[in-house]
């Protein structure tokens, strides 16, 4: 055993507190505020669900950055037992930079961050992609929208998350190509999809089939 081998593994799940009306807004439409607010807490407390229960296979440091709401809210709402941090000013890039930095300033081997937008992310999935960071230097996780669910790096590659067009289908080519320049060695994980739209929500009823569905309001 190698002195890395014995270093935890760093999850980062970046969510914010479910708060009506600022929570899942292109949701509103089809949800309405309280709704689509439910959604995004079901949706947190399954990707919470699944890294406690990688907890128990590997050794983890576990972290959710938030936005809205207060540390003791999420603690209240999310455990106690999980390292709160609130995410830093900016883009999506410059939280994730910050984030990555952050987490390897630590003695760790790898370090993945995911969203809580994808239902059938699980905890199988996650140590697959920590087991692959052994031997690559970043795993991704494909959306069918384009973007990707999850990332995962051996070390801090800020360049990976600069120059990015943000929220288009361009995300995944885009970060795909720094990859290239970089001469990272990457593995894909298979593409999931996530609920960002209306029209993404039959991706969670079916995915969570032990779990109540949400209803679509009457427009009329």
């Amino acid at each position: 055993m190698t002195e890395s081998d014995s270093l935890p593994d760093c999850l980062i799940i970046f969510t914010r507190y479910p708060q009506p009306g600022k929570t899942k807004t292109r949701l509103i439409p089809a949800l309405g505020a309280e709704g689509a607010a439910e959604l995004h807490r079901r949706m947190a407390d399954y990707t919470v669900q699944q890294a406690r229960a990688l907890r128990e296979v590997r050794s983890l440091w576990l972290q959710v950055h938030f936005v809205d709401g207060t540390t003791e809210q999420l603690k209240s709402w999310l455990g106690k037992e999980i390292d709160y941090q609130p995410q830093a000013a900016g883009d999506l890039g410059d939280r994730l930079i910050i984030a990555f930095q952050q987490a390897f300033r630590h003695s760790v081997r790898a370090v993945i961050g995911i969203g809580t937008d994808c239902p059938t992310l699980t905890t199988a999935l996650l140590d697959h992609a920590f087991q692959t960071l052994q031997t690559h230097d970043l795993v991704l996780g494909p959306a069918a929208d384009g973007g990707y669910y999850l990332i995962g790096l051996q070390k801090p590659t800020p360049e990976l998350f600069q120059t990015i067009a943000w929220s288009t289908d361009q995300v995944l080519s885009q970060t795909l190509t720094i990859a290239r320049q970089l001469g990272l060695s990457v593995s894909l994980l298979p593409i999931l999809s996530d609920v960002d739209r209306p029209e993404d929500l039959e991706n969670w009823n079916n995915a969570n089939v032990s779990l109540p569905t949400l209803q679509t309001q009457d427009p009329h």
